[in-house]
């Protein structure tokens, strides 16, 4: 038999279980061992030969379909058009399920999904990708194609919950994507992908990668279209915009002239903000040196800048990223003097001496003529005056009130201390708490802050050394402190450590509670808990030994409280219990000898205690007080 049927079935393209026919005719005639054994020789390189020749049909298909393609983009002229005959092609290409494409957002840095083709989930076709997250993420960070036959199961990639859950939704199992790219610019991913796992070969890679080439350019074309026609309209309104300039002009200078009567009557901060407002519309927050609202309309900016008095950590949609939008924008402004746009946000920004002073934030409702720009910097220059003259007012007060402060600690017998506080608001003879901050270095930050919350709460505050001291109204230190902690840490950026005593009446007080408050900020860092705040109350068994007071029910009720009142109610010895416990060294046969009980009733009533006092009862620093607790509960009674 010889080698030529080999060639036969070539030429009729006969399948490859066809070409076995021969060698077991072969085989079955009696061939000698060399002849068969050249059939099978002539037999595989006739199969490569077959193959080749099938890669080469389809590599041809392919090439003329990526030639129509070309020819069918060219044709289009809108972009929508263009975006969906691009997955269209692109999954009947490679006889995929579905195909899909992301376009690239560069104001939030991701991709979003833009057009699909096969498509059933709704929450799949809504789904964003952050660079560097899922496949298609990583091949937009990357500018390299990428695919999976399983995309689950596939460790290569940054899976996110909700990106896994939308392609979950879909069912999609097979992915590949790659980048469409515009030189060296990535502009979007191109995806083709399978409901079942299915690897992805080379030729389909390079495949899905023409097309992407392809899509690229005709989406820069479409782009390009569309931005010349955006720019012949552009040119049909630049009449209009010349006839509304004269107005916009003479709007300007009524705003100036408003805005500097303004200031020459005694106006403020809010009343520049109104002016703003009514003249260019939208809603305006004035933000001081460390970017929190003072004056303006802030629910325009919810979520957006953080308020005040911190605000929820959920509020809003990106509020960190927002935030230091604005912030990026506010230097852009002070770098240029000029009014910056960042979306629908326009940022004025003044400074003195290198440093911040004022931001306004305008949202605007619309378009913004450049002439209505300089308003908002001129209303920026206006409300840094107001605010250079209300800083040196509140620096004037704050000496006075800081000096005040500084005498009643160190000299409290001194005559008139009564009355030079009445005239600053504060009375001495209510309830208040003396508060020391450790602020790790920033003397002046802090004290301008806490001569800003003094002032607000008529209070007092004082900067003594390394130490700045507030006296606020209230009767609960521990709150107070831990408030100013978390505030001022906020504002500087940094751990600031408060310890807080009281509640005080009269001058006689204060001295003694600002030592006690000095010890416990000292503890606190001793602790290693800077950045806390606290008052004796809440230091436990270290509250003893610095507190002035000694309140030992007070420390008791904190340690040991809820199982003494349960013992009280309930007429158990839990109380015992623990005692016995501690006493044999935390062994329940010991403690079950020692009560004449079973294990087991130890094992029930140590639960009930974990119940009352915590899971952590047993912590060493927590046992520590709590055998302490059992002590001076045992010598009280």
């Amino acid at each position: 038999m010889s080698a030529r049927v080999f060639l036969e079935l070539l030429a009729r393209e006969a399948s490859a279980v066809e070409f076995e026919g021969p060698i077991l005719a072969a085989r079955t005639g009696g061939v000698d061992a060399a002849t068969l054994a050249e059939l099978e020789d002539a037999k595989l390189a006739a199969l490569k030969v077959r193959a080749l020749l099938r890669r080469r049909a389809k590599r041809e298909a392919e090439l003329s379909a990526l030639f129509d393609t070309a020819g069918d983009l060219a044709g289009l002229r809108d972009l929508d058009a263009v975006l969906e005959a691009i997955v269209h092609r692109a999954r009947q290409l490679l006889g995929t399920d579905a195909a899909y494409m992301t376009l690239h957002d560069p104001e939030r840095g991701d991709t979003w999904m833009r057009v699909t083709d096969g498509s059933v989930s709704a929450k799949f076709r809504s789904i964003r990708l952050p660079m560097g997250a899922g496949l298609g993420g990583l091949v937009a960070q990357t500018a390299t194609p990428y695919s999976t036959a399983d995309y689950f199961a596939d460790e290569r990639f940054r899976h996110k919950f909700d990106i896994d859950d939308a392609v979950h939704e879909e069912g999609l199992v097979a992915i590949l994507g790659v980048p469409l790219k515009l030189g060296a610019r990535v502009i979007g991913v191109l995806f083709a992908s399978n409901r079942s796992v299915r690897p992805f070969t080379q030729d389909e890679v390079v495949l899905l990668g023409s097309l992407a080439a392809h899509a690229a350019v005709a989406i820069d074309n479409a782009r390009l279209l569309q931005e010349t026609r955006s720019a012949l309209e552009e040119l049909s309104e630049a009449n209009r915009q010349m006839n509304a300039h004269s107005a916009a002009v003479e709007r300007a200078a009524l705003a100036h002239d408003r805005m500097t009567g303004l200031v020459l009557r005694g106006g403020g901060v809010e009343g520049v903000a109104a002016v703003v407002t009514e003249v260019l519309g939208g809603s305006l927050v004035v933000l001081d040196d460390t970017g929190r609202p003072i004056a303006g309309d802030a629910s325009g900016l919810t979520g957006d800048i953080p308020e005040r008095e911190g605000g929820p950590a959920d509020a809003g949609r990106e509020p960190e990223a927002t935030a230091a939008m604005i912030a990026d924008a506010a230097q852009t402004s002070r770098t240029l003097g000029r009014t910056v746009r960042k979306g629908n946000l326009l940022v004025a920004s003044v400074d003195v001496g290198a440093e911040p002073l004022c931001t306004l934030v305008l949202r605007a409702e619309g378009q913004v003529a450049d002439t209505d720009q300089r308003i908002l910097e001129r209303a920026a220059l206006v409300t840094a005056l107001l605010l250079l003259f209300r800083r040196t007012v509140a620096e004037a007060e704050g000496r006075v009130r800081g000096e005040l402060l500084d005498d009643l600690i160190s000299r409290p017998g001194l005559d008139g201390l009564g009355r030079r506080a009445r005239r600053v608001g504060v009375d001495l003879d209510a309830e208040h708490v003396v508060v020391v901050v450790r602020h790790g270095g920033q003397r002046e930050r802090a004290a301008f802050w806490a001569s800003s919350q003094a002032t607000m709460s008529h209070g007092l505050a004082a900067l003594r050394g390394d130490e700045v001291v507030l006296f606020l109204p209230g009767d609960r230190p521990g709150h107070l402190a831990k408030r100013v902690a978390a505030e001022l840490s906020l504002s500087l950026g940094h751990p600031a450590t408060v310890g807080a005593s009281g509640p005080v009446r009269g001058p006689a007080m204060i001295a003694a509670a600002h030592r006690e408050a000095q010890r416990c900020a000292d503890a606190l860092l001793a602790l290693g808990r800077a950045g806390e705040g606290a008052s004796a109350a809440e230091l436990g068994f270290v509250g003893l030994l610095i507190g002035d007071g000694r309140d030992i029910e007070t420390f008791l009720g904190s340690a040991l409280g809820p199982v003494i009142d349960y013992d009280a109610r309930r007429g158990t010895a839990l109380v015992r219990t623990l005692t016995a416990y501690f006493g044999s060294g935390g062994s329940l046969s010991r403690t079950a000898d020692a009560l004449h009980i079973h294990v087991n009733t130890v094992t029930q009533r140590l639960d009930r205690i974990a119940q009352l006092l915590g899971a952590d009862w047993q912590e060493p620093d927590r046992a520590l007080e709590i055998q302490l607790a059992l002590r001076l509960h045992r010598l009280s009674r």
